[in-house]
């Protein structure tokens, strides 16, 4: 391992060694951007490449098998999350599970909606749209390095309905304790929804327990799936309360029966889904969740936070200003800082040209590695600083 003039500890990689190469990525890139984009396993690749081969050379004559992996991914879904399977929807994104919960509750005039004003934009545009239903939404303003959810809760009265979170902030990184805020949330009279997507696939979640009421991922970023591809959670307490959106074949208890046309929902998430679904996503999505797990998400958060913990100590080494909390309760997966004196998209471009992939947000760098991910990655992060 290279050698540096930092204290920090290097996270081992023997650990996940046998995970890094399942990553073809790791040849060309280090790649530091998972809460944007992942990149696919070889074995979910391998997946897509054989359901290719057989829709082009069967058509839909094993359609039935294919099927059969959605309900396998709503019971993994389910078991990822801590809820039942019928509890969970397949569904293009986490866009698309938010317009689910938005557009489908029975908002009246007056009702408000509370949310943090730094929400990344598919968990502000929706509610917003609401506007025109007379539904109010308020948008509180939090420090970009801090999460006082004080803020959010004081903004709660008697006609606010949905109070929406991220579990993890996108640009910063803070996690948030979403089981003792869904608590606060309930006992003034509201529900939570939950934007899972920059936590699903790292730290562990039992929305049972937590008694979170809607929870929404796609499975691109940390989950290590195609694009495309996500899921929605809806208490099964309240599966009566959202009205279907997108309603159609795939939406009723006798869904192949054409010729008898009675408008009778399911009883279950699925009566969200509609149409036909993307089997190809959903089939990525189902292979790059059995791998993850494998692997207990107690240990998976651990090596996470220890591979961050040491790009923060080497960065720090360097003169990088941190802007993620990294106390045990808080840290995640994404570590957001500057480098004064440093603009920030040229710092990107020079990292891209040399096989570094991370982002900017809000001004600011962010990494973002996976478990896979190593010392060396983050080493060669730094050596582009030291260039």
């Amino acid at each position: 391992m290279p050698t540096n003039d930092s204290q920090a500890s290097a996270p081992p990689s023997t650990d996940w060694a046998d995970f890094r190469l399942l990553m073809p990525i790791t040849k060309r890139w280090a790649y530091l951007d998972h809460a944007a984009v992942a990149p696919l396993p070889a074995p979910t690749r391998d997946a897509l490449v054989e359901w290719l081969a057989d829709a082009s050379e069967n058509g839909s004559a094993n359609y039935l098998a294919w099927k059969q992996g959605l309900v396998d991914l709503r019971r993994l879904s389910g078991e990822f999350i801590g809820a039942a399977e019928d509890e969970i929807a397949l569904v293009g994104s986490t866009t698309m599970g938010i317009n689910y919960v938005s557009e489908g509750f029975p908002w009246k005039p007056g009702d408000n909606v509370v949310l943090r004003d730094d929400e990344f934009p598919s968990n502000q545009y929706p509610w917003m749209h609401l506007a025109s239903r007379g539904v109010e939404v308020r948008r509180i303003p939090i420090s970009a390095d801090r999460s006082d959810l004080e803020q959010l809760l004081a903004a709660v009265d008697s006609r606010t309905k949905i109070v929406a979170l991220s579990w993890v902030v996108y640009s910063n990184g803070w996690r948030h304790d979403l089981a003792a805020f869904a608590d606060a949330v309930h006992r003034r009279g509201a529900l939570l929804f939950v934007d899972a997507i920059q936590g699903l696939g790292v730290f562990p979640i039992n929305v049972e327990d937590s008694t979170i009421d809607f929870l929404a991922a796609d499975g691109h970023k940390w989950l290590l799936g195609p694009e495309g591809a996500g899921i929605l959670y809806v208490r099964r307490e309240h599966l009566n309360l959202l009205r279907p959106m997108n309603v159609g074949w795939n939406s009723v208890k006798r869904q192949h029966d054409f010729q008898s046309i009675v408008l009778d929902f399911k009883e279950t998430g699925e009566r969200y889904e509609g149409g036909s679904p993307n089997i190809v996503g959903f089939r990525g999505l189902l292979n790059s969740m059995g791998l993850l797990s494998k692997y207990p998400r107690e240990e998976i958060a651990r090596r996470i936070c220890e591979t961050t913990d040491y790009a923060c100590e080497r960065l720090k080494s360097r003169g990088a200003r941190i802007f993620s909390d990294r106390t045990p309760e808080r840290k995640s997966g994404i570590l957001s800082f500057d480098l004064p004196g440093v603009d920030p998209d040229a710092f990107r471009r020079r990292c891209f040209e040399a096989g570094i992939m991370l982002s900017c947000r809000a001004g600011r760098l962010r990494i973002s590695p996976h478990v896979y991910n190593n010392a060396d990655d983050i080493d060669r992060l730094i050596e582009v600083l030291n260039s």
